[in-house]
């Protein structure tokens, strides 16, 4: 491939290096300069151009990124659409992902301009999830280079994902007199919602004193029962393994396998097993629905991974989960307070049109389970912990009030509504606060998009590294809501007409970022009556 400046007259059919906005037109990077391009630039007195042209020999960014991605490709994977050089890997079932670093290491070795980054082994992953992303750094790359990489993937697939299998999980809580029911609900709840999460049964739970001969009936009354993995969860934690849970452990007949784990919260925790039945010995921190130190056992379990020493003691490197006063953790945000990087995001929902495709209904009053399909849109802003969130109305403004009675928001009249989606985009951004750094603008008429949705796509926006505009996608399709930077508000409030923002994703793609979500929901809006009939058909 050859680079470098290039006069104007020899540079149609090369790659555009470097975006230009020259006139009324912008010219993206990696477009393909065209004849009527280069008469434009011509006119506008261009005399060269920064390009790439790529060889005879050489493959374009996205088919070396989509050609890695297929060979990389393996049983619970796909591929998404390439673009920009990037293609993602993809699950296609739930479970737990285990890679092969060395390989990863060796490919990312092979040229610079191959990068293929992929999330933590271990890694649970829901379906829809990314698990790695090939990205080709230039506009092309040898096809000789790209076809070395994939002989040594054909070798040596790394990646595996084991899908979870149904576990039956017991649990044994032992208690003290004058134990707090309180805390034996709180340790019933978190664990409910672990084993839920990973889509096994919680048949069987035992409450006895935390004594010897208690323990250890409880333990063979769990294995009568066919319990397949037993959480032991003591009113006092176990300190050695001379201590009373190990002991009804062998005093039941079974073999301790490994106590203490290099992982904080987790520390005190043991692992045996009485013939066919996993046995986790958990301290009391594990009440806590936090990520905890057993989390990563029991998820392993679930997908059929064995568990020995040698792996528990594998784990320290990452394994400081605990919050400490240096380095705060995001959970402890989202349980207390709103963190730092949402104080400045608000959210815009725009709910002020006609609904005409839908007849004489409002849309934004139809009753998605319950609730007023616009309610749905601001309840799941206020889970992410943005507190900024200005409502557009318009058409039957009163009745919008009252659909969202009870939140906290605040209403922007848009009394231009009837020019179209442009004049509430306007009154909406017009509303926001000086203080604000970015704005999730969404749809009032998609109630499938959830807090999950959104705080992936906040999750993505990061300022200091160009990541401005935040895209979900299904499938490589855009959709909405988008989280914008301010910078791009006063081009927002230029929009007119009928339309929304969507071209200026176009004209902005230098800070574009496609968030790839695990569902349709972001592409499905809800604006015909046959819509509503057939999301609530398949909500069924």
């Amino acid at each position: 491939m050859k680079f470098g400046d290039t006069p104007l007259s020899k540079a149609r059919g090369a790659i555009l290096a470097h975006s230009i906005r020259i006139g009324a037109r912008t010219l993206k990077k990696g477009i393909v300069l065209k004849s009527g391009d280069i008469k434009y630039l011509d006119e506008h007195g261009v005399n060269s151009l920064v390009v790439a042209r790529l060889s005879e020999n050489d493959l374009d960014e996205n088919k070396a990124a989509q050609r890695l991605a297929k060979a990389l490709k393996s049983s619970g994977f796909r591929t998404g659409r390439a673009g920009t050089g990037r293609c993602n890997l993809i699950a296609t079932r739930d479970g737990v992902i285990q890679i092969d670093r060395k390989i990863i290491d060796n490919l990312n070795q092979k040229n610079e301009a191959i990068t293929i980054s992929t999330v933590r082994p271990n890694t649970v992953l829901k379906t829809g999830d990314i698990a790695a992303t090939v990205k080709i750094i230039t506009f092309g790359v040898s096809d000789k280079i790209v076809s070395a990489c994939c002989d040594k993937i054909n070798q040596n697939q790394p990646f595996k994902l084991y899908p979870f299998k149904k576990l039956r999980v017991g649990l044994i809580q032992t208690t003290f007199p004058g134990f707090k029911n309180s805390l034996i609900e709180k340790a019933h709840q978190a664990t409910q919602n672990r084993i839920d999460a990973l889509g096994s049964d919680f048949p069987h739970e035992i409450i006895c004193g935390h004594e010897e001969t208690e323990i250890t009936a409880a333990i063979l009354e769990m294995h009568r029962r066919k319990i397949t993995t037993l959480l032991i969860l003591g009113a006092s934690a176990i300190t050695d393994r001379r201590d009373i849970v190990p002991q009804a452990v062998l005093k039941a007949g079974g073999k301790l396998e490994h106590f203490g784990m290099p992982v904080d919260p987790g520390n005190l925790l043991l692992l045996a097993n009485l013939k066919t039945m996993d046995i986790l010995g958990i301290p009391g921190s594990a009440r806590s629905p936090r990520l905890h130190g057993f989390d990563w056992i029991l998820q392993r379990l679930a997908a059929g991974i064995s568990v020995g020493s040698k792996d528990i003691t594998a784990m320290g490197v990452g394994g400081l989960l605990k919050e400490i006063p240096t380095r705060p953790m995001p959970r402890k945000h989202n349980e207390n307070q709103m963190p730092t990087e949402r104080k400045n995001l608000a959210a815009i929902i725009l709910a002020a049109g006609q609904s005409r495709r839908m007849g004489k209904e409002n849309k934004m009053l139809i009753k998605i389970d319950g609730k007023p399909m616009v309610r749905h849109a601001v309840e799941a802003v206020m889970q992410t912990g943005i507190n900024r969130i200005f409502v557009v109305t318009g058409y039957q403004s009163k009745k919008l009030e009252n659909a969202l009675n009870g939140l906290k928001f605040k209403l922007v009249k848009n009394s231009q509504y009837s020019q179209g989606l442009s004049s509430s985009l306007k009154a909406g951004v017009n509303a926001l606060p000086e203080s604000i750094e970015g704005a999730l603008i969404m749809l009032g008429d998609m109630p499938g998009v959830n807090p999950s949705h959104l705080n992936l796509l906040m999750e993505a926006f990061k300022p200091d590294e160009n990541k401005l505009i935040c895209v979900p996608t299904s499938e490589g399709k855009r959709g909405n809501p988008v989280l914008w930077h301010k910078r791009f508000f006063s081009s927002i409030s230029e929009v007119s007409g009928d339309v929304g923002a969507r071209h200026l994703i176009g004209e902005y793609n230098d800070y574009v970022v496609d968030v790839e979500m695990n569902d349709n929901a972001v592409i499905l809006d809800l604006d015909t009556p046959e819509a509503v009939q057939a999301y609530l058909k398949a909500d069924k």
